[in-house]
């Protein structure tokens, strides 16, 4: 029997056998709210309504944000251009003087449609903010954060072009530097794609298998570029004081860079071992890599599988609605005095049995004053 991880209920706390769902995670009760846009309010789960074309629309800004930072840094939608500033002169009394700065920039147009994509960005960030019960467990979410993340830069940019200080300046150069994050959108994908939601499910369930790759990657390589390191200096020349004139291998932290291509059986070639000896290590440091990289893979992959399956079996159930279902009274809490309570207590099943089958079939008249 396949044993399941503890977030396997959390992945898919609808299936049978994995538990209850916890009040987090009800309809009744949409805490955290990043699993589902803002537009599952207006339509439904099923693939219509409002939310249908809000999931279609956030995937289509998504792909065309992603096109966008890719093209920005392509030469043909990059031109150099030269803006001529003038300073006040160091000498006094002396005229401005004029200075030339040269700056890349990217084509107009491209602006336009990444501000396009971050209005809409903006107001998915916001609908979903608005309609979701909890803003702090929102705020909390990790695709939340990254749309924060990515939305920013983009708003200080456009608000710090127009100045002139040197400090303002400062601060735009590093905005454009990290221009990077805007990437991370690319993880709003999780939203639209089970794939993508069972591989994170699965990365998180297979860290001891990782944590174990790479603690066997890490002494592999520093045994096998230990052992390179020494294997070329046999037959070194004898006038080479430190033995490194007839191979790449100048020291132990360079080998490291050999040790782990090599283990993962990239082997760029960039360096490769030149005497008999070198070459047996490099031999036994590749098989060593093939053996250590496929040991928790099988881990892994059963973990995909698994995932994959209840995802899969998740979406075949019927789908639901979304109904308001009344909580029971919680302890301690204040009761309803305005409307009795007319649920009939539950009796004893023992007791409820025996006065069934001690009553009589007919039953007797009802006397006059009752």
């Amino acid at each position: 029997m396949m044993s399941l991880p503890p977030s396997a209920a959390s992945c898919c706390p609808e299936l049978p056998g994995l538990g209850h769902p916890s009040p987090i995670d009800s309809p009744e009760f949409p805490h955290s709210c990043p699993a589902s846009t803002w537009g599952e309010y207006g339509g439904g789960e099923d693939g219509s309504g409002l939310g249908a074309y809000v999931a279609f629309a956030s995937l289509f800004f998504i792909l065309i944000s992603i096109t966008t930072f890719c093209l920005e840094t392509h030469e043909g939608f990059i031109h150099i251009s030269n803006k001529t500033v003038t300073q006040a002169s160091p000498i006094p009394g002396a005229p401005p003087e004029n200075i030339t700065n040269v700056e890349v920039e990217t084509e107009p147009f491209l602006t336009y449609v990444e501000g396009v994509c971050v209005v809409w960005f903006t107001f998915e960030f916001l609908m979903r903010i608005t309609f979701c019960p909890d803003k702090v467990e929102f705020l909390k979410s990790s695709l939340n954060i990254i749309d924060c993340v990515a939305i920013l830069p983009f708003y200080l940019e456009v608000g710090l072009s127009g100045l002139s200080s040197k400090a303002a300046k400062d601060v735009l150069g590093f905005l454009r530097v990290v221009r990077f994050v805007r990437i991370l959108r690319i993880f709003k994908l999780t939203r639209h794609f089970v794939g993508l939601r069972v591989l994170g499910h699965t990365l998180r369930a297979s860290t001891n298998e990782f944590l174990l790759l790479i603690i066997f990657l890490a002494l592999g390589v520093l045994i096998f570029a230990t052992m390179i390191y020494y294997a070329e200096r046999i037959g070194a020349d004898p006038d080479d004081i430190l033995g490194s004139n007839h191979t790449y291998f100048k020291n132990i932290p360079i080998g490291f860079w050999w040790a782990v291509v090599t283990m993962t059986t990239l082997g760029y070639g960039d360096m490769y071992p030149k005497t008999w000896s070198g070459m047996l290590v490099g031999a036994l440091c590749a098989l060593a890599g093939v053996l250590t990289i496929a040991m928790p893979v099988p881990v892994i992959v059963n973990n995909f599988g698994m995932y994959y399956s209840l995802a899969m079996a998740k979406q075949k159930l019927p789908k639901k609605k979304n109904k308001h279902i009344p909580r029971p009274p919680q302890p301690g809490s204040r009761t309803n005095y305005c409307k009795p309570d007319t649920t009939p207590p539950h009796p004893h099943p023992t007791l409820t049995t025996a006065v069934v089958a001690s009553a009589p079939l007919h039953p007797s008249p009802r006397p006059p004053w009752g």
